[in-house]
């Protein structure tokens, strides 16, 4: 358990993986009155444009935009600066790019004007085992140890925070700081189906383990009654 003093809010945010906008609004609409923390992903993103953002916000909702980006430098650079007009809460881009990109992601952001939105890195992906990233990333150090290195270069680099799975997140923040935003996918309930993810856990154990926000996609969003599956899990979550 992480015993240090979290100085961020707690929040669970929601995985909008829809193909289409009105897929995206049916399920919105189940929540008005809610104020909703949603994750647009590369489905979202990508088969509807950047107006899915103004969409989304229009609802009144926060944005994380998980599109993961990995590129030299200079186009990181300037795919920040122009998605900085969103002004999302949150950016992913893949810690595997190395500091200078990590270093222009977070610039491209500023330039862009938009000094709120938390640029932060994907460490390991939750559905990757440490046999699987041996095996095909030819990283030779335990997942725990590329989590944790990828973690001290966003941190080097002037980001905001990681994504990992909630093994780790102690740990980040022993070496990065109590201000240093950890994300953790992977999230499930006890009797909830696993299905493509390698390293789960619950919400109780995010919470346990410190982490600043958790990533919840299919428990919710196909659930038969996906409100009271939200309330359930802010609960787990916050109230761990």
């Amino acid at each position: 358990m992480y015993e240090g003093g979290h100085t961020l809010e707690r929040e669970v945010i929601v995985a909008l993986d829809f193909p289409t906008f009105e897929d995206t609004l049916s399920f919105l609409e189940q929540f008005r009155g809610e104020e909703l923390f949603v994750k647009v992903g590369m489905e979202l993103y990508l088969q509807n444009g950047p107006v899915i953002l103004q969409q989304i916000q229009a609802f009144g909702c926060k944005v994380f935009l998980d599109l993961k980006l990995h590129d030299i430098p200079n186009t990181v650079y300037s795919v920040t600066k122009g998605l900085a007009q969103f002004g999302v809460e949150m950016l992913t881009v893949h810690a595997a790019g190395g500091v200078d990109m990590l270093r222009a992601a977070k610039k491209g952001m500023l330039d862009g004007g938009s000094a709120h939105t938390k640029v932060i890195a994907i460490t390991q992906l939750t559905s990757t085992s440490e046999a699987n990233m041996q095996k095909e990333q030819l990283i030779e150090k335990p997942l725990h140890e590329s989590v944790l290195h990828y973690a001290q270069l966003a941190k080097e680099a002037g980001l905001d925070g990681v994504v990992s799975s909630v093994y780790e997140v102690a740990d980040i923040l022993e070496v990065c700081g109590n201000d240093f935003v950890t994300v953790t996918p992977g999230i499930r309930c006890a009797t909830d189906e696993v299905g493509d993810q390698k390293r789960v856990a619950t919400p109780q154990q995010a919470y346990e383990q410190g982490a600043s926000y958790i990533v919840v996609g299919r428990p919710i969003t196909k659930s038969t009654n996906p409100l009271q599956a939200y309330k359930q899990m802010v609960n787990r979550f916050k109230e761990a």
